[in-house]
């Protein structure tokens, strides 16, 4: 159960340490966010289970969410097995304003990068993300408040999982943290399945979160950048489509 291997300063993020969880564990991982992703690339959005009394867009928000939280609970089960906790994997600290302010600065620092060198990307493979978009942007005020709810959701989860759990059991496997980050850069483009050939541009999007993490040995800056660029990427889509 618990045991004594791995401390808190060991478990800093960007560091080649130990995997967190056998490899089963992370087989696990990988095969529900292949099944979200293939959903979602099949059905051109968000995975969707069609959740009865929902429209479209609202059962897909809430399919993502159940699949973001589940995977929060398994990256939670594997923690607690190793006497660890959240607070261990995610490591930095918000204890005065100015650490906060700090990585709020750095989270839009990546975002004014990350924005046009995406959108570049997407339109050097010859493809376009409008249709799909569109059918995953909120309608309504009920949908979007959702949306937001998702979005904070996915700051945590995704930046958890695949910034902290993956990054560290990749790099924890080959004894690098290069390696690390360029497989969690990998599994995070191809778990955005709806977005098609774009995906690659993903794939840089999850690296220069990876590359935060890293020189800031925490996940919280990676947290803020994708939570605000979800949250005014989806109000800004909002506005302009009603």
């Amino acid at each position: 159960m618990a045991t004594n291997a791995l401390t808190t300063p060991a478990l800093q993020t960007g560091t080649p340490n130990q995997p967190i969880a056998p490899w089963w564990h992370t087989i696990l991982v990988l095969a529900i966010l292949a099944a979200g992703s293939v959903a979602s690339f099949y059905q051109q959005g968000f995975p969707n289970l069609h959740l009865p009394g929902m429209n479209e867009r609202m059962s897909g928000y809430v399919t993502v969410l159940i699949e973001e939280w589940l995977l929060v609970l398994l990256v939670w089960w594997a923690l607690r097995r190793r006497g660890l906790r959240f607070r261990d994997l995610v490591a930095g600290s918000w204890r005065a304003a100015g650490n906060f302010f700090r990585d709020l600065g750095l989270g839009i620092g990546l975002i004014v990068i990350v924005v046009p060198l995406v959108n570049g990307l997407i339109y050097l493979v010859g493809t376009r993300t409008d249709q799909t978009l569109a059918r995953v942007t909120p309608k309504n005020a009920a949908e979007l408040a959702v949306y937001l709810a998702l979005c904070c959701s996915a700051a945590f989860g995704e930046e958890l999982v695949f910034r902290g759990y993956l990054m560290r059991q990749f790099g924890g496997w080959s004894g690098s943290i290069f390696a690390g980050l360029a497989l969690q850069g990998v599994a995070f483009g191809l778990a955005h399945g709806y977005y098609g050939k774009a995906m690659i541009a993903i794939m840089v999007h999850g690296w220069l979160l990876g590359v935060l993490a890293m020189w800031r040995k925490s996940l919280r800056p990676g947290m803020l950048a994708h939570g605000l660029q979800d949250s005014l990427g989806g109000i800004v889509a909002f506005v302009m489509l009603r």
